[in-house]
């Protein structure tokens, strides 16, 4: 084993007393037939703070489950979804797969939802050769390098850029240009990659770097970090978050009456329907990353998804609209699916192998593979979020009216609204 393959290994082992205590694995009914099903394992953050975005790609998950048993299930067997709670915590991950493994016995594994999270599952599975499909993990292969690494997050080869890429591409349109740039970032994997991606764009479009620090997870006051925001008084502020801080900022800015010229970039959180509620108008103005909106364009491969991901969405208790992972969670389990198909076979080379040919077409886009595992394109979007009134609730965020896609200009629905203050 490689010695930084082995000290990643140990430092994510050392700390995880798995949270299986919460018992034995969710298994999902199979289909009545006789044979024997094929096992597909993960962890998917269902409490904590990815909890409201893991419960999405689970449903999703599930109603790929009950389509494909309905048609047959794969290779003539059922296939059988068999998932731990990883409750938003990284130390839990490598204790999930190796159960996932050694005990389940299942076939496939797929990666949980986001870097924090599947990070730590890597050296797991790499040990075991096994074909591992991941969900939204920002470069999670970089240190790594295996082959059998498949990202699903539309990120592209410029994988840590791409979340704040249109923040800057948006800034160097407008007259005057700004000049200055402040980096706040959670110091968490994703939020650490992120900021590094914005690092590099900054030099790239040659604006000055006047402030940059990071803060550490489970920050409850961020009147700090805005205060010192307004010191730097830079012209863009980039801030790199997961959901609980992300939310936090938002209040903080609008609580201090903070106006830079363009705030936002690569905020998770702020696509899901319950932060959405929670923040309400005070979203206004800020620019953020986006991987699918319901743009017509968008909408039109994935509405019979939707469909049934809505009406079953009340039952299940979670976000009611599903658009940020609902249909990722589907589709990243499909391609599973249907390279398992292709290779006519569970053997994981052959798996990936199938996995690395061709053009992926899917409902929420298409894709093939480049070095790493990653998209050999480019997907991501920018949108700004404007005219957002006090008590707006789910039909506003059903549609388009509340955002604007910035960028790429080939999805654009619209200009920025520019400076910050003149969207609030």
């Amino acid at each position: 084993m490689m010695p930084k393959l082995k000290s990643r290994m140990h430092a994510w082992v050392a700390g995880a007393v798995v949270a299986l205590a919460a018992g034995a694995p969710f298994v999902t009914p199979a289909s009545a037939q006789t044979k024997e099903p094929i096992k597909i394992g993960f962890s998917m953050a269902q409490t904590g703070p990815l909890g409201p975005n893991g419960q999405q790609a689970l449903l999703g998950m599930k109603i790929w489950e009950e389509e494909t048993n309905a048609k047959g299930g794969l290779l003539g067997r059922p296939v059988q979804l068999v998932y731990y709670d990883d409750q938003s915590n990284p130390s839990t991950v490598p204790g999930i797969y190796t159960k996932l493994l050694d005990v389940d016995k299942v076939d496939l594994v797929l990666g949980g939802y986001a870097t924090n999270m599947v990070a730590p599952a890597m050296p797991v599975v790499i040990q075991r050769k096994k074909t591992f499909v991941s969900l939204f993990a920002l470069d999670a292969n970089a240190e790594f390098h295996y082959p059998k690494y498949f990202s699903v997050i539309p990120t592209g080869p410029k994988t840590k850029e791409s979340f704040t890429e249109g923040v800057f591409q948006v800034a160097s349109q407008q007259n005057p240009k700004p000049k200055t740039v402040a980096l706040a970032a959670e110091d968490a994997e994703f939020s650490r990659n992120a900021c590094i991606g914005a690092r590099d764009n900054a030099k790239t479009f040659g604006v000055n770097i006047v402030y940059d620090k990071s803060f550490p997870p489970g920050t409850a006051d961020f009147s700090p970090i805005v205060r010192a925001l307004q010191a730097a008084n830079a012209d863009i502020v980039i801030i790199c978050t997961y959901p609980l801080s992300s939310v936090g900022i938002v209040q903080a800015i609008n609580e201090a009456n903070y106006k830079p010229k363009i705030i936002g970039g690569a905020m998770v959180g702020l696509q899901a329907t319950v932060f959405k509620n929670k923040l309400g108008s005070k979203l206004n103005g800020i620019v953020n990353y986006e991987t699918w909106v319901p743009s017509d364009k968008m909408m039109a491969p994935a509405e019979a998804f939707f469909k049934k991901y809505q009406e079953r969405a009340a039952a299940a208790k979670v976000d009611p609209l599903g658009y940020y992972l609902g249909g990722w969670g589907y589709v990243y389990v499909n391609m599973l699916g249907e390279a398992v198909t292709a290779a006519k076979s569970l053997d994981d080379d052959k798996i990936a192998a199938a996995l690395r040919k061709g053009t992926h077409k899917t409902i929420m886009g298409d894709w093939s593979y480049g070095p790493n595992g990653e998209w050999t394109k480019s997907g991501m979007m920018q949108v700004q979020y404007h005219g957002i009134k006090e008590g707006a609730g789910l039909e506003t965020w059903r549609g388009m009216s509340y955002q604007t896609v910035l960028t790429p200009a080939s999805l654009a629905t619209g200009k920025v609204i520019y400076p910050y203050e003149k969207a609030k």
